[in-house]
C-alpha cells in the first residue's frame, strides 16, 4: 500500500484551534486540520509553512510537534505529522482551497465530522487541553539558510530554531 507522508497545523488561537472543510477530492466536506504533502527535500516545519501559505495565504508560527497519525485508508497509508502552530503577527487567514472553516474550542471539537485521521488529532488536541505554549524561534542566534520551494524559487529565508525544541518560521 502506497504511503503519503503529510503535515497538518493545529492552528491555536487562544483557547480554539482552526478547522477547515475540505472542498475537493474523495473526502470532499470533511473536517480537517489545514496542510499538506512534504515534497522532496523539504522539513515538515517547512512543508507546513508552504502548505498554509499556498492554502489559507498566510504566515505560521510552527510550534512543537504535537502527534504523529499513522492512519490506513482504503486506497493508501497516511503517515500525518501534526504540529502546533499559530499565526504569525499581522496575518489573516483567506480560504483558497477550503470551502468552510471554523475556530472550535475544545468543547466545540466534537461538533463538525472529522476525516478518519483527523480524528487522532483531536484525541491529542483534548488529551492536551490547548496547554503547549507555542513560542516563536524567530531571532534565536542559530539558524540555517534554506532555498525557497513555492513562493519565490529563487530567493533564500532564514530558518531559525532552537536545537531541543521543534519550531521554525519562515520570516
Amino acid at each position: 500500500m502506497k504511503t503519503i507522508k503529510v503535515v497538518a497545523a493545529v492552528i491555536r488561537d487562544g483557547g480554539r484551534v482552526f478547522a477547515t472543510q475540505r472542498g475537493y477530492g474523495d473526502y470532499k466536506d470533511g473536517w480537517e486540520f489545514p496542510g499538506g504533502k512534504i515534497e522532496a527535500g523539504e522539513t515538515p516545519q517547512i512543508a507546513l509553512a508552504r502548505e498554509i501559505r499556498e492554502e489559507l495565504d498566510a504566515e505560521i508560527i510552527v510550534g512543537e510537534h504535537l502527534v504523529t497519525v499513522e492512519h490506513d485508508y482504503p486506497n493508501f497509508h497516511l503517515s500525518m505529522k501534526c504540529f502546533w502552530a499559530k499565526l504569525a503577527d499581522g496575518a489573516r487567514l483567506k480560504l483558497l482551497e477550503h470551502e468552510a472553516a471554523k475556530w472550535l474550542t475544545v468543547d466545540e471539537l466534537d461538533s463538525v465530522d472529522w476525516l478518519p485521521a483527523d480524528i487522532a488529532v483531536v484525541n491529542a488536541i483534548k488529551a492536551s487541553n490547548l496547554q503547549t505554549e507555542i513560542t516563536s524561534f524567530y531571532g534565536r542566534k542559530d539558524s540555517q539558510t534554506v532555498s525557497c520551494i513555492s513562493c519565490c524559487s529563487q530567493s533564500l529565508h532564514q530558518v531559525y530554531f532552537e536545537e531541543s525544541r521543534s519550531g521554525y518560521m519562515l520570516p
